[in-house]
């Protein structure tokens, strides 16, 4: 238990001391207008106060990530508590931040554009084709996996392809209307009901007959069922990526960039929504380790279910809540996806208005660009994504990876203190290299071959670096 509130209070010291330094860094401009006004179109860019963008933003970022991810990381131990705090802190805050206000800074763009103008051309028409895939990816895996939840809640009454077309419509309208009209209105409910779900498990774990793991010298280890399979590194920095840091933050965040009033409400949203992830993660992996007995209890649980994290929810929120379990239950299992996966269309109809520079304020002109964008999506549902899903995890780690080359670069150039996202960069850079070698899904070369392959990589990437930063510095003198 000492662990567990150590790591709360780090956490919200990061906030208050890390999080400053990166908004220092930054430099933020309270005078400076913000695209909420100075493209205001009624549509994209409203502006909205601060505590709704925050609760939007958090629900963006949030969905299934720190609830399902932090379930799964608890197998490996009380190591995910140091993924989850300083991951949080030190990657997942500083990727979110920059990323949302060098939006900001940038008219509200989309992520593909804020990198191009970083990364170079190149990386910007490869950016473009990435994300639009992942997001109408996303957007459609969060059709299916919903509606077959609410099938099994509603036997024989509303078939599985009658909530996908129930689903399907609501994130057309979600993805057409003003951001103002649904997702402002109905965001703030979900994010309160979330951040009550994670609390309201919590105190009974802390009031009954519960253990929560200890993080002790002897407890810094691989404590998964068959743990030379699925070493720490790098499966525990892929498998939280909510909690920690996430590329899908990334795609979300220009929404929101284009609805707050002032650069300097940016830190509590953006860095603050980042923190808040990270406590409710921090929450769901010790009420995992400790709900079920211990780190090999759950270990043996969930293989018992073939690993399924909804399961999971389900029991501990029916056991600890009651009767109203089942209801948070359905919140944190459907809500959650079907928010991630609205914002997700929106976020793919705003990148190739972007690419395309259309003006949104016409209705006409959304329905233009949806039309394709839905109907890639709907084709999608009829795809097994069992394949296909597995790499979505390090697809997600290598966008958050990107993102974090961009800020660096950005902050180069305007020869500041890069060193804040250099080194999560850097490690980010380890992470992705070694799980394409180690993973199934990629190569399944072993660790002692792995390794070495990502770090001479790593390596490489810090030179290339150091070689342009030099230059830059030639061009400023």
């Amino acid at each position: 238990m000492i662990t567990f509130f150590v790591s709360i209070i780090i956490l919200f010291g990061g906030y208050l001391i890390w999080g400053k330094l990166a908004e220092r860094i930054f430099g933020i401009d309270p005078k400076r207008k913000t695209p909420a006004f100075t493209h205001q179109d009624g549509v994209d860019y409203v502006p909205i106060k601060w505590w709704r963008v925050f609760l939007i933003q958090f629900l963006n970022i949030a969905g299934l990530g720190p609830i399902f991810g932090a379930i799964l990381g608890a197998t490996f131990g009380p190591v995910a508590f140091i993924w989850i705090v300083f991951g949080g802190i030190f990657a997942g805050a500083i990727h979110d931040y920059f990323s949302a206000m060098l939006s900001m800074r940038n008219d509200g763009l989309s992520m593909p554009e804020v990198i191009g103008k970083y990364l170079g051309t190149g990386f910007k028409q490869f950016m473009r084709v990435f994300i639009l895939l992942l997001m109408i990816l996303v957007g459609a895996v969060f059709i299916t996996g919903p509606a077959g939840i609410l099938q099994a809640l509603t036997p024989q009454t509303i078939s599985k392809s009658i909530w996908v077309w129930i689903i399907i419509i609501y994130y057309l309208l979600a993805t057409l209307l003003p951001i103002d009209k649904i997702i402002g209105k109905i965001y703030p409910i979900f994010g309160f009901a979330i951040l009550f779900m994670a609390f309201g498990i919590l105190i009974p774990i802390l009031l009954g007959d519960y253990h929560l793991p200890e993080l002790t010298f002897t407890s810094i280890t691989n404590m998964k069922t068959n743990a030379s399979s699925f070493p720490i590194f790098p499966m525990l920095f892929v498998t939280i990526a909510c909690g920690a840091i996430s590329g899908f933050h990334s795609t979300q965040s220009p929404l929101m960039a284009r609805c707050l009033t002032n650069e300097n409400l940016g830190r509590r949203v953006f860095y603050g929504a980042m923190i808040v992830e990270s406590v409710i993660a921090l929450i769901w992996a010790a009420v995992g380790m400790a709900f079920f007995g211990g780190i090999n209890e759950l270990n043996l649980t969930l293989a018992e279910h073939n690993n399924d994290a909804a399961w999971a929810v389900n029991n501990i929120s029916n056991t600890l809540l009651g009767k109203w379990g089942a209801i948070l239950a359905i919140i944190g299992v459907v809500v959650a996806p079907i928010t991630s996966g609205d914002t997700a269309f929106r976020s793919a109809r705003l990148i190739i208005a972007d690419f395309f520079k259309i003006k949104q304020d016409k209705i006409l002109k959304r329905i233009l660009i949806c039309i394709p964008i839905f109907a890639i999506g709907i084709l999608l549902t009829q795809i097994k994504f069992d394949i296909i899903w597995r790499y979505m995890a390090w697809s997600n780690q290598t966008l958050a990876t990107i993102v974090l080359w961009a800020i660096t670069v950005f902050l180069a150039k305007e020869r500041k203190f890069f060193w804040i996202s250099l080194i999560p960069a850097l490690f980010m850079t380890s992470v992705v290299i070694t799980y394409i070698l180690v993973a199934p899904e990629g190569f399944s070369f072993s660790t002692s071959i792995s390794y070495p392959i990502a770090l001479t990589v790593t390596l490489a990437t810090s030179v290339i670096f150091i070689f342009y930063n030099k230059k830059i510095k030639k061009l400023n003198v």
